[in-house]
């Protein structure tokens, strides 16, 4: 509930201010997990994470952030060749800031009504392991789509991203 502080796998503690971030929590949880114990070398996520992205982004386009610079431009670059449109938020220390708490190390928000898409990616940064390339692909407006696509369904799940995640593995 509101003002509950949590402990997450990789031992963080989290103030939860909105009960309605909660599968962040979750998604925090997973990324530490691979993180110990998986040895990865580069960790994708993908979650229908804020609302925010569909307002900055509408459905045309899918959010990503993350923490490795090629890695990102090599998700741009299968972006470019799939037609799977993606544009990068920028994690820069201002906003990271915005997911410190007092009370614990983190927030499960940021400030209230300033990007919301980049503290969710803020938050969840806290939680991947040092020094592994990481991307967070925000999902919320491009998972379900309203109109035909040429390769996809008149409506409903849109698989968006399926085909530049292939890409960018080299299937």
């Amino acid at each position: 509930k509101p003002g509950d502080i949590v402990t997450a796998y990789n031992g963080k503690t989290i103030e939860v201010l909105n009960t309605d971030a909660e599968g962040r929590l979750i998604l925090a949880d997973a990324l530490s997990y691979v993180s110990k114990h998986y040895d990865p070398a580069f960790i994708f996520d993908f979650a229908t994470l804020t609302g925010a992205v569909l307002v900055a982004l509408g459905h045309i386009a899918t959010g990503i952030m993350g923490t490795d610079e090629k890695l990102i431009e090599k998700v741009k670059k299968s972006s470019v060749k799939t037609g799977e449109k993606v544009w990068e938020f920028p994690l820069w220390e201002e906003y990271c800031k915005q997911v410190q708490s007092k009370i614990a190390d983190v927030k499960n928000m940021g400030a209230p009504m300033q990007a919301g898409t980049i503290a969710g990616g803020a938050f969840l940064k806290e939680f991947v392991g040092e020094g592994i390339p990481w991307c967070h692909f925000d999902i919320a407006g491009t998972a379900w789509g309203e109109k035909e696509k040429s390769y996809g369904p008149k409506a409903g799940a849109t698989g968006n991203v399926i085909r530049l995640v292939l890409d960018f593995m080299g299937v």
